[in-house]
């Protein structure tokens, strides 16, 4: 999952713009194959007897280490936050970072990883409607298909005929971590303003990854669980490889080239290309888990990330209600 961030201005299209936009498709893309390992890594990890606490606590606090030293190293300025921007800082480190990656692992020890997955993605949906009813900005007709769309496709992954088959705690618990996800858009595209991508970033783990030690401090995971081995494809390894894994992979490098596509796309354009993360999240649990969807979930799924995307595109050039 990325940060929004304000749409630059529209470039002129020049050999040099199209080489931009070709590096910024390529790091969002591969920013949203990062992401989605982190489920099918971690998912293991919890069947071996870790909370949803502790994995993400692990997977945060080692994340903020490694970007904090990067960072400290290679671009110490970035590091440095003017005091009218904490409010909005911990606001995205609380519930941007650390409350939507402990409600989403929590979804995923209740219920297929795709399906924790696609719940999440209908934050583009939230943030639409924030847009629309607390700032007050007209919506073309698209957005509202797009939204009509997304909850369809919603109903027929969630198999609601079925009297909620899934997990019905998994599913509110996923719907969650889709209200989290659209606070963490929305926080990123106002702190960006502000504040460096890569710094906000940075502190966003470093207070995700405090918050998160209250309920489980990571240096006192159980020695047992993370030197047994977990099932993983048709592997067995250790879980404390997968979670260095899931910190390194699927959070430090994965938020670095997403905050880095932004500074070459818009993102709105970011945005319908990271469409990919669920997609990339069920192909490998149903690879490496043995977990798979329904024919019907399938088809939902299509058309609940159908529906995001037209939400997305839509949303490019809204106007404002004159007042």
């Amino acid at each position: 999952m990325t940060a929004t961030a304000s749409t630059p201005p529209l470039a002129p299209v020049t050999g040099e713009r199209r080489s931009a936009v070709s590096r910024g498709t390529g790091l969002i893309l591969f920013a949203s194959v990062c992401f989605g390992t982190s489920g099918p890594l971690v998912k293991p990890a919890m069947d071996a007897g870790l909370s949803p606490q502790q994995a993400v606590s692990f997977r945060i606090a080692l994340a903020a280490v490694l970007l904090l030293a990067f960072v400290a190293v290679t671009r110490p300025a970035l590091l440095k936050v003017r005091r009218a921007d904490l409010p909005l800082l911990f606001g995205y480190g609380l519930i941007g970072v650390a409350t939507v990656q402990l409600l989403y692992f929590a979804a995923v020890s209740r219920i297929p990883i795709g399906v924790a997955m696609l719940l999440e993605f209908t934050s583009p949906v939230l943030v639409a409607l924030w847009v629309r009813f607390v700032r007050g900005v007209v919506l073309p007709a698209r957005m509202w298909v797009g939204t009509a769309l997304t909850l369809f496709g919603l109903s027929l992954v969630a198999e609601v005929w079925q009297g909620l088959r899934l997990d019905a705690l998994g599913l509110l618990i996923g719907l969650g971590a889709a209200l989290c996800a659209a606070a963490y858009f929305l926080f990123g595209e106002r702190a960006s303003r502000t504040i460096a991508p890569l710094g906000l970033v940075t502190w966003g783990m470093v207070i995700g990854g405090v918050v998160i030690a209250f309920l489980a401090t990571p240096w006192s995971l159980p020695g047992d669980i993370l030197g047994a081995d977990a099932a993983f494809g048709g592997w067995r390894v250790p879980v404390w490889t997968l979670l260095v894994t899931c910190a390194v992979v699927s959070t430090a490098l994965a938020y670095v080239l997403s905050i880095s596509s932004l500074r070459l796309l818009p993102a709105n354009v970011a945005s319908v290309l990271a469409v990919c993360e669920p997609i990339v999240a069920t192909v490998l649990a149903w690879l490496l888990l043995g977990q798979a969807l329904t024919a019907i979930q399938v088809a939902g799924a299509v058309v609940l990330l159908a529906g995001a995307t037209v939400v997305q595109l839509a949303s490019r050039r809204p106007a404002l209600i004159p007042g």
